[in-house]
C-alpha cells in the first residue's frame, strides 16, 4: 500500500470510530427509562445534526413524545423528522445561531420533573450558541470571537472567557431546564476532555471564575466591548458552581473522545503490518512549533531507531493554536500551518537559506487534518507531505517559509494537489496527525 494510501486510511478509521451512528445508540435512553415524559432533545456542534438523526433512527418509544432543537455548522446538516435542525455560522457566530439559542432556551422553559431533555453536544457548539448575556449584542459576540481566534490562547481559556459572557454556557443551560432531567451525551474535541470546555459546558459546572476570565483577558491584551467588561467586574458574569442544587439532576455520558480515535487508527496500522504509537491526544501549542517537535522526533527514529524502531506510525491529537502574525493572512489552517512547518523542518531549509535546493527527510510521510472535515478556511481537512514535498513546491515556484509566514498553507498544499479533501464528516474529536516513519 502507498503511504499516503495508508495515511488516509488511518484518518479514516478515527472518523469512522466518532460517527454518531456508530457510537450513540448504546448510550441513548430507552422509553422504559423516560416514563410518561417527554424527551426534548436540545444540542449544537458540528456533530450535533448525526446525533440528532441517530437519536431519531433508535429511540424506541413514542414518536409523539420526541422533539426538539439542535443547531450545526452550514454544510454538516442531516434531515430529521421529529427533531428540527438549523444550520448556523462557525467559528465566528451569525444571527441564525443567536436565534436558535434563544428558542433552545425558551424551549426548556415551564418542564417538569417528569420530562427529560437529552443535550447532544460536539465541538463547534460554543459558536453556533452564541446567545450572550443581557447588555451584549451579537455584533460585539462577533469580534469578540475574531479577536480570540488571533489571540493564539489555548481553547481552555477561549472557552472559559466564553462561559461567562453567555446566557446558555457555564451551566445555565442546565439551570434553565431544572426540575427536568437532564442527559448530555458528548463527542469530546477538547485536550483533556473537560466537559466545560466542550460547547462550553451548558449542562455541567464550572469552577472557573470572573477572575479568571478577566486574567485572559488581561493575558492576550483583548479589547471586550464595555458590556462584557462589566458582566465580568461586577461578577454577573458568574457561572453555576460545584454542588449547585439545579444541576443534581444532571448527568453526562462520553460518546467519543481523541483518544478514542486515536486508538482506531493505531488499530488500522497495526493491520496493515504497522507498528502504531499514541504520542499524546491532548498535544497543544503553536501549531509550526509543534510540527517541528513532531519532525525533530520523527527524524530521530528515522536515523537513530529511537525511541522507536522502523517502521512505524506515529498519531497524536489535541488542538493546536495560530497566532496571527501576517497582516493579509493567507488561507490557512492549524493543521495545515503545523504539516507545513513539519515539512520545512525535515528538509532543514530556512529563509537564510533561499538559494538552497529544498530536499525532505526519506522514508518519511505525514498527514494532519481536522476530524470535522474543515481546517480553518476553505473546504480542505488537511494535507499530506512526502520526501519530495519540498522539492515539487520549489519546481512549481511556491516558497514554502513565506507562505508559512503569511499562513497560507492551504494555498501551498492545493497547489501541489496534496490537499486532503473529504467534505463534512459530521463528527469531531479535533486534530488528527499521523507520521509515518520508515515506509518505502
Amino acid at each position: 500500500m502507498a503511504p499516503a494510501d495508508l495515511l488516509r486510511q488511518l484518518f479514516a478509521a478515527a472518523v469512522a470510530s466518532a460517527q454518531p451512528a456508530r457510537c450513540l445508540p448504546p448510550h441513548l435512553p430507552r422509553a422504559a427509562d423516560i416514563g410518561a415524559g417527554r424527551l426534548w432533545v436540545v444540542g449544537a456542534g458540528k456533530a450535533a445534526a448525526a446525533m440528532a438523526r441517530a437519536v431519531e433512527d433508535h429511540w424506541d418509544g413514542d414518536p409523539q413524545a420526541l422533539g426538539g432543537l439542535v443547531v450545526t455548522r452550514y454544510g454538516h446538516e442531516v434531515p430529521c423528522a421529529r427533531i428540527e435542525i438549523v444550520a448556523a455560522a462557525h467559528p465566528v457566530p451569525d444571527a441564525a445561531g443567536w436565534r436558535a439559542a434563544e428558542r433552545v432556551l425558551a424551549s426548556v422553559q415551564g418542564l417538569s420533573a417528569a420530562d427529560t431533555v437529552l443535550c447532544l453536544l460536539s465541538g463547534g457548539g460554543s459558536a453556533l450558541w452564541p446567545l450572550a448575556l443581557p447588555g451584549m449584542v451579537l455584533a460585539e459576540q462577533q469580534a469578540l470571537a475574531r479577536a480570540l481566534l488571533a489571540s493564539g490562547a489555548r481553547i481552555g481559556e477561549i472557552n472559559c472567557l466564553r462561559r461567562h459572557l453567555s446566557a446558555l454556557q457555564g451551566g445555565r443551560l442546565a439551570a434553565a431546564c431544572y426540575p427536568a432531567r437532564v442527559l448530555t451525551l458528548l463527542i469530546s474535541d477538547v485536550p483533556g476532555d473537560d466537559p466545560a470546555d466542550i460547547a462550553s459546558g451548558p449542562t455541567v459546572a464550572d469552577p472557573s471564575t470572573c477572575a479568571d476570565a478577566l486574567a485572559i483577558v488581561q493575558r492576550y491584551r483583548l479589547q471586550l466591548p464595555p458590556a462584557a467588561l462589566a458582566l465580568l467586574h461586577s461578577g454577573q458574569g458568574e457561572t453555576l458552581k460545584p454542588g449547585d442544587a439545579r444541576l443534581a439532576r444532571s448527568e453526562l455520558r462520553w460518546l467519543a473522545t481523541p483518544q478514542m480515535a486515536l486508538e482506531a487508527a493505531a488499530a488500522a496500522a497495526r493491520a496493515a503490518g504497522f507498528e502504531a504509537h499514541i504520542l499524546s491526544d491532548a498535544l497543544q501549542g503553536e501549531a509550526r512549533e509543534v510540527g517541528k517537535v513532531l519532525a525533530a522526533l520523527a527524524r530521530q527514529i528515522a536515523q537513530r531507531q529511537q525511541p522507536f524502531a522502523p517502521p512505524c506510525v506515529l498519531l497524536s491529537g489535541g488542538e493546536t493554536t495560530v497566532t496571527l502574525r501576517s497582516s493579509t493572512p493567507g488561507q490557512g489552517g492549524r493543521n495545515v500551518e503545523c504539516l507545513l512547518a513539519c515539512a520545512l523542518e525535515l528538509g532543514d531549509q530556512s529563509a537564510a537559506q533561499p538559494s538552497r535546493q529544498p530536499s525532505g527527510q526519506p522514508g518519511i510521510h505525514a498527514l494532519m487534518a481536522d476530524t470535522d472535515g474543515i481546517d480553518g478556511v476553505g473546504s480542505a481537512a488537511g494535507a499530506l507531505i512526502g520526501p519530495d514535498t519540498l522539492a515539487r513546491a520549489h519546481s512549481l515556484g511556491l516558497e514554502a517559509q513565506q507562505m508559512l509566514d503569511a499562513h497560507d498553507a492551504h494555498r501551498f498544499f492545493a497547489t501541489l494537489g496534496d490537499a486532503l479533501h473529504c467534505g463534512p464528516t459530521r463528527t469531531n474529536v479535533n486534530d488528527f496527525r499521523a507520521l509515518l516513519i520508515g515506509a518505502c
